[in-house]
């Protein structure tokens, strides 16, 4: 009898600076990792070219997002860049109650919410691992910025004063893993996988 493996869904939301390398980690995790399953946000954004409703994101009209608000669907929102950003409970809750391991890139706001969420929600409670992609160094997040060639010195100051202030925020998760090599962030996000998969709780 295998009584030590963790037979319940686990929600694994990983957050960090713009420029830590914690998108392209994800994608990995769940391109090598098939038992994973990425959590489908929401948004009130436009899709952008070849993506898809249910997808990508699910896609809503401002109008219906809020409805959605009111009626208590979300397990955490916000507003971004004049658009609605959100966390849909079915997205989520169903899922991880029939043992469904899932991930969710997140902002330190957005996990900030699972966290309290998770203390009172019996769906979420126990199984909720937050983990923090920190930059070796804030140069060296700067120069990660700059080799993507995407944003103006503007654009580029103001992810940097936003950096720091969500690295204030590391000490509230449960992991701080701090970038190395993609490998090796790879083979450390995936190591807080498989512990959090054995470890027993007494909740």
């Amino acid at each position: 009898m295998d009584c030590c493996i963790n037979r319940q869904g686990l929600l694994l939301i990983v957050s960090g600076p713009a420029g830590s390398g914690k998108t392209t980690l994800c994608q990995r995790m769940l391109a090598e990792q098939a038992q994973i399953q990425r959590v489908i946000t929401s948004t009130t954004r436009p899709p952008r070219e070849g993506e898809k409703d249910g997808v990508d994101y699910h896609f809503f009209d401002r109008l219906t997002f809020e409805s959605k608000i009111e009626a208590g669907d979300f397990l955490e929102y916000a507003n971004v860049h004049t658009n609605l950003y959100g966390t849909l409970k079915s997205a989520v809750q169903g899922k991880l109650e029939v043992g469904v391991d899932l991930l969710l890139n997140i902002d330190v706001q957005g996990a900030e919410t699972f966290r309290h969420a998770a203390q009172t929600d019996p769906s979420l409670k126990g199984r909720v691992t937050s983990v923090f992609i920190m930059p070796p160094h804030l140069d060296e997040l700067e120069q990660r910025l700059r080799a993507r060639g995407t944003d103006d010195e503007a654009e580029i100051a103001r992810r940097m004063k936003v950096a720091l202030g969500e690295i204030e925020h590391c000490d509230r998760y449960d992991y701080c893993l701090r970038s190395a090599s993609r490998g090796e962030d790879f083979e450390n996000l995936l190591a807080i996988y498989r512990a959090e998969k054995m470890r027993i709780r007494h909740d």
